[in-house]
Order: structure tokens, then C-alpha cells, then sequence
């Protein structure tokens, strides 16, 4: 006697199910989300930058010259001892920054992080936060009131007997005011990155016998690395490009590349290509950098 199956009942547990292939359009729907995004950049960031390239291959062009690329000339001309000497002094602006405000922030953004009470770390942090406020123009416009000669800091100095400091125009006043300018994002960065540290790990440091000295350089930093290497790698980036402060607190005894980049273009010498080589060289550097900064600025502490 023969006995019918229902086809139903032939499939077995494991049989997949076809699906139906996506239809050829759907590559276009994360095209659409990212069109307004990619044309910002492509207008405002891509061509620019392609421009001033191209710009940079033209020997002497000035405002209404015919743009005919026909070297390297420019970027030759950047290896002049005088040019060197200018970016020597710029990226030892950046690095001293970078490494001041370090210094600065990294106890401070530990004590908000981790001693400070909790219901006042908000408030510490927006009373870091509030010179951000302000203009950098007028930021550095009141660094030129405390350091000149007659200024906050040498009546202080004077009316205590101490000898007045010549600190404006000078290098080290640029560094105070970069620093001053960079540390709340200094500071900022770190707390992010400390206020995630298990503090069970400095605990047991502890319980081995560990003093706080080298709880902090054995645990904490460790711990933190990252963290510091992003907010190191985002003041060096923003310090290597500042116009601001090494233009109204450092003088003619203070160029820097962005200084110089802005002589080229629109002070007295008006050389648009070796003003365009300056700007695609610092642009490359800072690439560089942002590089350095995505593969080693991941704020989540190591385990």
C-alpha cells in the first residue's frame, strides 16, 4: 500500500530559503545620504587644495598671471636655509605647546576626573571651557595687556621689587599664549579619557605597595595612553597652523609658516606659487599628523 507525502513535508530542517537579490539601486541610497556631505568637501576642501597644488607649480605667478605649471621650483626654494630656519621655529612651537600644555593639563584633568567632588566636576569643567568663549583675537589682545612692558604682570613684579621681564614680542610669549589657548582642549580630552580608568586598578597598585608616584606613572598613564596621544596629536596639529598669537604677541622675531603663507599671498611680496608650495607642504604635515592621530587616538583606555 503506497502512502502520499505532501511536497511540504519532503523539506528538511536544514533547506535554506532563496532571497531575492537586492535590486541595482540600492548602492545608491548611502551615494544619497553622503552626496551633501561629499559635495561640501569636494567644493570647499578638494578643489581648493588642488588649486593651490597647481598654483604651487608656477614659479613667480602673481595676482593675474596666466597659471602655467612648468616645476618644481617652489618647493626647491623651500629648502633655503632662511625658510628652514622659519619651520624649524614653527614646529618647535607646536612640540613646546604640545608638551607644556601636557604638563598643565594632565594633573589637573586628573583631579577633576578622579578627586574632585562629582557634583563639582560639570561646573570645573565649564569654568575650563568659558575662555573658548571668547575670540582668539582678543584672547591674545589681552595677553598684549598683561606681558607689555607696562603692563599686569611687571607692576606686580616691580611693586614686590622683583626686576620687570621683556617677555612680549618675543618667543616666549607666543608659547604663553598658545598654551593658554590650547589647554582647555588639553584638559578637555584627558578627563574623557581618565574619567574612564578603573580606579579598582589603582587600588590594587596600592595593596602591593605601590606609591601614589608610581601608581600614577605605572597604572594611570599606561591606561591613558591613548587619550594622551589624541590630545597631543590635536594641539601639535592646531598650534603647527596658528597665525594668531605668534603674529600680535611674538613679532617680526617669530615667523612662522602660517605667517609666512599669509606674506606670500597678501602682504608686499605677493608670490602666489611659493606661497602655494608653503601651504600644500603644511598641509601634508598636518595630514600626517591626522593619520598618526586616527590610527593611535583611540580614547578607550587600554586593558
Amino acid at each position: 500500500m503506497s502512502t502520499h507525502v505532501p511536497p511540504s513535508d519532503l523539506n528538511s530542517p536544514n533547506d535554506t530559503v532563496e532571497v531575492p537579490n537586492s535590486t541595482p539601486l540600492n548602492w545608491l541610497q548611502p551615494l544619497t545620504m553622503l552626496a551633501p556631505s561629499g559635495i561640501w568637501l569636494l567644493l570647499l576642501l578638494v578643489l581648493p587644495t588642488l588649486l593651490i597644488f597647481e598654483l604651487s607649480l608656477v614659479p613667480g605667478i602673481r595676482p593675474g598671471d596666466l597659471v602655467n605649471p612648468s616645476g618644481w621650483d617652489n618647493y626647491i626654494r623651500i629648502f633655503d636655509p632662511l625658510y628652514l630656519r622659519v619651520i624649524r621655529r614653527s614646529l618647535f612651537f607646536a612640540v613646546a605647546t604640545t608638551i607644556i600644555s601636557l604638563i598643565l593639563g594632565l594633573p589637573v584633568a586628573y583631579w577633576i576626573a578622579k578627586i574632585a567632588p562629582q557634583k563639582a566636576r560639570n561646573l570645573l569643567l565649564i569654568g575650563f571651557v568659558l575662555p573658548l568663549w571668547t575670540s582668539s583675537l582678543l584672547r591674545s589682545y589681552a595677553w598684549i595687556t598683561i606681558l607689555r612692558p607696562t603692563g599686569l604682570l611687571n607692576s606686580l613684579l616691580t611693586s614686590v621689587g622683583l626686576p620687570a621681564l621683556d617677555l612680549l614680542n618675543r618667543s616666549p610669549a607666543v608659547l604663553i599664549g598658545m598654551s593658554y589657548s590650547m589647554l582647555p582642549y588639553m584638559v578637555l580630552i584627558l578627563y574623557a579619557s581618565l574619567e574612564k580608568l578603573d580606579k579598582r586598578l589603582l587600588e590594587a597598585a596600592a595593596d602591593l605597595g605601590a606609591n601614589p608616584i608610581e601608581a600614577f606613572c605605572k597604572v594611570t598613564i599606561p591606561q591613558t595612553l591613548t587619550g594622551i596621544a589624541a590630545a597631543s596629536f590635536l594641539v601639535f596639529i592646531t598650534t603647527l597652523g596658528d597665525f594668531v598669537d605668534p603674529e600680535l604677541l611674538g613679532g617680526a622675531s617669530s615667523m612662522t609658516v602660517a605667517r609666512l603663507v599669509y606674506n606670500q599671498f597678501l602682504g608686499s611680496t605677493q608670490n602666489w606659487g611659493f606661497g602655494s608650495a608653503l601651504s600644500t607642504t603644511l598641509i601634508l604635515v598636518v595630514s600626517i599628523a591626522i593619520a598618526l592621530l586616527i590610527k593611535f587616538g583611540d580614547a578607550t583606555p587600554k586593558r
